[in-house]
């Protein structure tokens, strides 16, 4: 039923804990392919996949790029992209199951879902960053590429999937879907908080905030980049 899709680089922890989280959907027979696609790493990110009976796709592309391919090897009519270090929690498969099945009996319109986000870190700032995203994702149903993304293969080639973008490929994806073709899951996605200790929760979310009302203003997404680079070299 479904084809998981996950995009990994020097990532083999994070990527064990989200593959662990697929096995009992795995053995239900929810999930039936999960692909992984090695953007070079000179670990042991193939190796974890392996083991794990994932397909692996080797792919040097921007991300959007790697997803892309990975979609275009899924063999089954869901998709649901994952990055690597994105753990769904115990029971995501029966909020996943029942959405899908209202979509294919066709009791709602044609959408994409994706998961509730809490950072895996304690005190006020992750609960704060964590509510903000919840009010994003309630009021304009834009949710982050951490989140997941469950969507038909209709619906995904019908929105032209992903771009070959070097970042923001999953902002880029869920302003083409649009407000109306995403339902937010009664299901959580838990993240690692690194990125946010590592830079600071504030700093890391104004830097996400300038790069995104870029994206708005409609600067060349390779410049972008560039401007983020210089934001991550000077921090």
């Amino acid at each position: 039923m479904i084809s998981v899709v996950i995009s990994a680089r020097n990532a083999a922890r994070p990527l064990a804990a989200t593959l662990a989280a697929l096995i009992p959907p795995a053995i239900d027979g929810i999930v039936r392919q999960v692909i992984v696609v090695d953007d070079g790493s000179s670990e042991s990110t193939a190796k974890v996949a392996d083991l794990a009976g994932a397909d692996i796709v080797e792919s040097a592309g921007d991300r959007g790029a790697q997803l892309a391919e990975g979609a275009a090897r899924a063999r089954f009519p869901w998709l649901l992209f994952l990055n690597a270090g994105t753990v769904l929690e115990d029971g995501w498969e029966r909020s996943a199951t029942a959405f899908m099945q209202r979509v294919n009996c066709g009791e709602g319109a044609l959408a994409a879902s994706a998961f509730t986000l809490r950072l895996d870190d304690t005190g006020l700032a992750p609960r704060l960053i964590e509510g903000l995203i919840h009010l994003r994702c309630k009021i304009w149903r834009k949710p982050y590429g951490d989140q997941g993304l469950l969507i038909p293969r209709q619906l995904f080639d019908a929105v032209g999937g992903y771009k070959n973008l070097p970042m923001m490929e999953d902002i880029d994806l869920v302003r083409r879907l649009g407000r109306h073709r995403l339902v937010m899951l009664d299901a959580t996605a838990v993240i690692s908080a690194e990125r946010y200790k590592r830079d600071g929760y504030l700093l890391r979310s104004m830097r996400s905030q300038v790069c995104q009302a870029l994206y708005r203003a409609g600067l060349p997404m390779s410049l972008i980049a560039r401007l983020d680079g210089k934001m991550e070299t000077a921090r």
